[in-house]
């Protein structure tokens, strides 16, 4: 074990020099004085709170639960169990519970037990002496193993009857590494286990299901990341039988105890272009004839979509864990909503469910980003603050720590946000948590809509396709000014919709903490329609400068993606600079001076670390993107390759059409956004500054930690 108490004087210094500054309650309003006129932040509503973690202890948080006294356990990607007293306060004490595991990616707690998730098993744990050590370990329920790395298993959830649901990652390919498959049973499955082991296969179409969680109903839900047959992540409600998209699992789907009758082959036969494969360009492909996986529910009743798609980079590039809020105000006005967490992003979003015609659907917003590592496992303190369990090893994250447990914690003040989104006959109705301005929220022109959706197909994910703005045809607030009644012009079934609430100030004249909501269309209800002679139809572009500057963003954005996307067969633009992505050799050139191949390895990794040119060479680099996700090639100028994949961050629905090449001339040079299997050549010049500039990929949330120097050293 290890106690901070013995040590007490030195881990007081440890948690003084890591925990974030907290206001206590009397001096809060002092602070709000001295930060009047500064804009709102994530940090004045919701406090990120870092607990100190005991040297030598690999803290890789794969699963939490907190016990009846309060404390908290917490699982490890390495196999150990930790008991943490009074994690609330400023000196923890951790005591290791179990050891010698595999891989322990989820924890929950029931009637003095605690069960987990390893590799291939649910298994129970029990400290019969009461010394605070297991010393009865139990297999609850055992599954095959192929002994591939990326057999992941998650869970358990337990349900108030006592069943138990953990879900099952697929492996990987040998050759076609990217591709999902299912060599054992019932890898890509959902499965419920009762306490004395009896398992039920329960659904399947899972590629990568990290998050498991209940909603108020208790209807289960999973959360999924992007990969091939997965045009980004989102979550989806499960009910038995169900088949969400991912084609490995079918494989077991003829034994007697599948729930699932469908086959791959009745999925493919309905499919277009189902002789897509592994390294074709998005864009090689057309759009129109690749379609979205709603569309097939039409032909495949067991098809279930996602109750609410997140869309891949805008909100996160790894769906985690799925955290019901049963606070009852403790953390704020978002009571029976879910939080859900982002490994690659570091981040927490946030989402409102309604079920409409039987179907779920709903908004996910953005919530709270910040946190040191990969957002893996979330859960509720006593407290109603919110434990925050992390790790990126071998994946990844914004934050740059290899783990991390951190609280995050509601300061008690009303942040100004979309409370919900609801859909409408004709549109949509926003709440907001405070009373809004009425004359800015009445405004059709402080509101913009787009809808989108993706492909369906085995390429790794997808590009945002079919995109189209709406129309505000009138807006109708309330009379206390609470709820916004939006009338849109032609929303559609199945798409995902941005909804933009940029220039809606409250009555104290503040901009929403957050604008931009995306609400996922499953059934438009049916009811009466608002005439528009009750709304204001009029739309006044001067009020606030005619929308947001992320729009203005996102549009620069787009001109210089446009401008990028050009193969020029000269060295130069009009304007005498140098074409920053030039795919063919300049015909001024007899041959370069030096010749570059850059690949990729596991864990956001460039296969090369550092690159060494004369300054003036001609360049021929050639980028091979050999990993299993969508990469670009960036070369920046010196130190700043984190603000550049910060404005990529940025470009929302435009940046998977424009590479995720932000319009700034901090870029020097750079290839398109490539598929896993794909390459591209580019040539340039070397810049004649000598200095360490930088190789990134902008792709979103892997400039922070997928780099490499790109040396100019002078003679």
């Amino acid at each position: 074990m290890i106690s901070l108490y013995s040590k007490k004087y030195f881990w007081l210094l440890i948690v003084l020099c890591s925990l974030q500054p907290v206001v206590p309650a009397w001096a809060q309003d002092s602070e709000q004085a001295s930060t009047a006129g500064k804009p709102a932040t994530e940090e004045d509503f919701y406090r990120i709170v870092t607990l100190p973690i005991p040297e030598g202890v690999a803290l890789e948080v794969g699963g939490m639960a907190v016990l009846p006294n309060g404390s908290l356990a917490a699982s490890t990607r390495r196999g150990e169990v930790w008991l943490i007293e009074n994690p609330y306060g400023m000196n923890p004490y951790y005591k290791r519970f179990a050891h010698g595991l595999h891989e322990i990616l989820g924890l929950a707690y029931k009637d003095g037990a605690l069960y987990m998730s390893q590799r291939g098993e649910l298994t129970k744990m029990t400290d019969k002496n009461k010394d605070g050590i297991a010393d009865s370990y139990e297999t609850v329920y055992a599954w095959p193993l192929s002994g591939h790395y990326h057999e992941y298993s998650y869970g358990p959830v337990i349900h108030p009857d006592g069943t138990m649901t953990v879900t099952a990652n697929v492996a990987f390919g040998d050759v076609e590494w990217w591709k999902g498959e299912s060599r054992v049973p019932w890898r890509g499955w959902t499965m419920q286990i009762t306490p004395d082991g009896k398992m039920t296969p329960y659904a399947t179409g899972m590629r990568s299901p990290n998050g498991i969680g209940l909603n108020k109903e208790g209807d289960l839900f999973y959360a999924e990341n992007q990969g091939d047959w997965m045009g980004s992540g989102g979550i989806t409600h499960l009910e038995k039988g169900d088949f969400v998209g991912h084609l490995a699992g079918l494989r077991w789907s003829d034994r007697p105890e599948s729930p699932v009758k469908l086959k791959a082959e009745d999925v493919l036969a309905k499919v277009a272009y189902p002789q897509v494969k592994f390294g074709v360009k998005p864009e090689d492909v057309e759009s129109d004839k690749i379609q979205p996986l709603f569309e097939l529910e039409k032909d495949i009743p067991a098809i279930k979509t996602p109750a609410v798609w997140f869309p891949h980079t805008i909100l996160g590039i790894s769906t985690s864990d799925i955290l019901l809020n049963t606070t009852k105000g403790a953390f704020g006005p978002f009571d029976d909503q879910l939080f859900v967490g982002d490994q690659g992003h570091s981040k927490i979003n946030r989402v409102f469910l309604e079920k409409v015609k039987g179907v779920y659907q709903g908004a996910v917003f953005p919530f709270r980003e910040g946190f040191v590592s990969g957002v893996m496992r979330i859960t509720w303190g006593k407290d109603g603050s919110m434990f925050v369990g992390q790790s990126n090893r071998g994946w990844g994250s914004t934050g740059k720590e290899d783990y991390g447990l951190q609280r995050l914690v509601w300061t008690g003040k009303m942040p100004f946000e979309m409370k919900t989104v609801k859909a409408q006959p004709d549109g949509f109705e926003i709440e907001f948590t405070a009373p809004a301005d009425k004359k800015t929220a009445q405004n059709p022109a402080a509101y913009a809509i787009t809808s989108f959706t993706y492909k369906y197909h085995p390429v790794y994910g997808s590009p945002v396709i079919r995109d189209k703005p709406h129309k505000i045809l009138g807006v109708k607030v309330s009379d206390d000014g609470l709820k916004a009644r939006l009338v849109v012009e032609g929303t559609r079934e199945g798409y995902i919709h941005q909804i933009q609430a940029a220039d809606v100030r409250s009555q104290e004249n503040l901009p929403l903490l957050h604008e931009t909501a995306y609400y996922t269309l499953n059934r438009i209800p049916d009811g009466d329609k608002l005439a528009l002679s009750e709304t204001n139809t009029k739309a006044d572009h001067s009020m606030h400068g005619d929308m947001s500057a992320s729009t203005a963003k996102n549009g620069a954005s787009s001109a210089q993606g446009t401008a990028s996307k050009g193969n020029s067969k000269k060295g130069t633009s009009k304007a005498g600079t140098q074409v920053k992505r030039q795919t063919n050799m300049p015909a001024s050139w007899k041959a370069p001076d030096q010749t570059f191949t850059i690949g990729t390895q596991p864990g956001l990794k460039f296969d090369v670390e550092k690159l060494t040119v004369k300054p003036g060479s001609k360049i021929k680099l050639t980028f091979n993107n050999d990993d299993d996700m969508t990469h670009n090639l960036v070369i920046t100028t010196p130190g700043d390759a984190v603000e550049v994949g910060n404005l990529a961050i940025k470009m929302g629905l435009d940046g998977s059409k424009m590479s995720y090449i932000p319009k700034t001339d901090k870029i020097l040079y750079h290839t398109n956004l490539l598929q896993p299997g794909s390459e591209e050549t580019i040539y340039f010049t070397a810049p004649e500054k000598p200095g360490d500039y930088t190789i990134v990929c902008t792709y979103p949330g892997h400039a922070f930690v997928m780099q490499a120097t790109f040396q100019v050293v002078a003679n």
